[in-house]
């Protein structure tokens, strides 16, 4: 476990600030799914296979999409958002596995998932770093990790404002709208298979395998 009171600090902050969104959450992404993030979530589940661990599942969204034959395995953080997570995989008729814990620590065995899936997350975890370090532990050589996420735009005015937007957002709900994921991914020591920037490169999809 953590030991590091700033890690703590933050992540209790992003515990609350999620636990008070989960009630108008699905209301809120579902508008922005339409305009923005568009097809995102078939996406990855076109490619999700054999044990999938979904890091920061949230109220489950993913979960429809994924493929018949997938084991599926969740964590969230909130538990408010997991109420309602596992509300909707009874609703499914899903057998889900699911589990309360931070990203940054996950409670599962070396090379324990095929498949790693993380979706509009990696924006607000306090440290994206170690949550991708933790994903490529509990990963099999050779398995598949699923990125989806906002990022900082390659138009530069674009860009601009979204570094002016996330000086209050990073603030207020931890969220940061200029992240990129894909070199923390290749640090980590994963090799890209796919990388597409749609919606003016302010969204990012990135398919990577664990190198062994």
């Amino acid at each position: 476990m953590s030991s590091n009171p700033r890690h703590e600090s933050a992540t209790a902050r992003q515990r609350r600030v999620w636990d008070k969104a989960a009630p108008g959450y699905d209301r809120q992404i579902a508008f922005f799914e339409r305009i923005w993030f568009t097809g995102g979530r078939e996406w990855i589940g076109e490619r999700a296979h054999g044990r999938v661990l979904e890091v920061a599942i949230g109220t489950g969204r993913n979960l429809e999409h994924y493929r018949d034959g997938t084991a599926i395995s969740g964590l969230e953080l909130s538990p408010e958002m997991l109420t309602r997570a596992r509300a909707r995989a009874e609703e499914l008729g899903l057998d889900v596995d699911l589990w309360e814990g931070d990203a940054a620590q996950l409670p599962f065995d070396d090379a324990s998932f095929d498949t790693a899936v993380c979706a509009l997350a990696l924006c607000s975890i306090p440290d994206p770093t170690a949550a991708i370090a933790e994903m490529r532990r509990v990963l099999v050589p050779g398995g598949t990790l699923l990125l989806l996420d906002h990022v900082g735009s390659t138009v530069k005015p674009l860009y601009g404002a979204q570094w002016l937007f996330e000086q209050l957002s990073r603030r207020s709900a931890g969220e940061y709208f200029t992240r990129r994921q894909l070199p923390v991914v290749e640090q980590a020591g994963f090799r890209v298979v796919e990388a597409a920037r749609l919606k003016a490169g302010t969204i990012e999809r990135l398919r990577a395998a664990k190198v062994s």
